[in-house]
């Protein structure tokens, strides 16, 4: 026991702050890989592939295995390619969020109210509690940064206005483009039918496509997802990855003033945020509009 307490005070008496640093980094993306693979499938292929790495590892310490040796040196580059098969949906998620760490910049300078589209709320939350009282099953999708350009795609162009009469057109039962997801950027309807990734997590039993579709969505991109349930006619919000159930119109509408913003607000911001003079500039300009 004091030897081990010696050999732990002479390894500390040898870090630097640059050591510390370098531990603390090294850390911060162990931890973020783990997130990403947290409640999917692709976990339990992570702890396939410690054990693999432990076994090789523990291989090459024995040079008289010279047959298993060359082995596992030739099969290891195929093994790689097939990581990156494999584990395609994660770091694809991966790389979309670091593609936004430009919200890093302008998240502490926000002005509530402003920067939301009083009108396109009011419409979704007043459409969606008509179509809760009505039992219509729904699916809306609010566009924020991420460009959902490749979804819009699969569906049909409206490009129209939001308004609730509109959203109640097309989800209606006997529409042919009810089935599908309903796409909003901004103050406009951009494309409706549209079809979207189910989500890989374990959700809900008794949730079905249309809340596994809006779940997974959002763990892609950075959108909001508005699901209308046609069996409970309960309104649910999905919003990076996690579900939120059981909302009314009132509820809705201050969860979205807080969470939903234009995506020409965030195309129209610097990458890293303006001068006082120019903040206030820039917040007429908004009001004004």
């Amino acid at each position: 026991m004091p030897q081990l307490i010696q050999v732990v005070f002479s390894t500390l008496a040898r870090l630097s702050v640059w050591s510390v640093i370098d531990i603390l980094l090294v850390a911060i993306i162990i931890y973020g890989v783990l997130s990403l693979f947290r409640g999917t499938s692709a976990l339990t292929l992570l702890y396939g592939l410690f054990l693999l790495l432990g076994a090789v590892l523990i291989v090459n310490s024995l040079p008289q295995l010279v047959m298993l040796n060359w082995l596992l040196r030739n099969t290891l580059p195929i093994l790689s390619i097939a990581l990156l098969i494999i584990f395609q949906p994660e770091l694809r998620r991966a790389v979309e969020r670091i593609g936004r760490f430009r919200g890093l910049f302008y998240r502490p300078f926000t002005i509530p109210g402003a920067l939301a589209i009083p009108k396109s709320i009011d419409e979704v939350s007043r459409a969606c509690q008509q179509l809760a009282d009505q039992r219509y099953g729904a699916l809306l999708v609010l566009e924020r940064s991420t460009g959902l350009q490749e979804y819009t795609e699969t569906g049909v162009e409206i490009n129209g206005t939001v308004s609730a009469e509109l959203l109640l057109t097309l989800f209606y039962p006997n529409s042919p483009l009810h089935d599908g997801a309903v796409i909003i950027r901004g103050d406009r309807v951009v494309a409706a039918g549209c079809v979207l990734p189910l989500s890989e997590n374990t959700v809900n039993y008794q949730l079905g496509t249309r809340h596994r579709a809006a779940v997974g969505i959002t763990e892609q991109t950075d959108a909001l997802s508005i699901i209308v349930s046609e069996e409970s006619g309960a309104i649910s919000l999905a919003n990076n990855g996690r579900l939120v159930r059981d909302l009314n119109e009132d509820k809705l509408r201050k969860v979205l003033s807080v969470l939903y913003r234009s995506p020409s607000y965030y195309e129209s911001l610097p990458l890293f945020w303006p001068r006082r003079d120019e903040r206030q500039q820039h917040t007429t300009r908004i009001k004004r509009e």
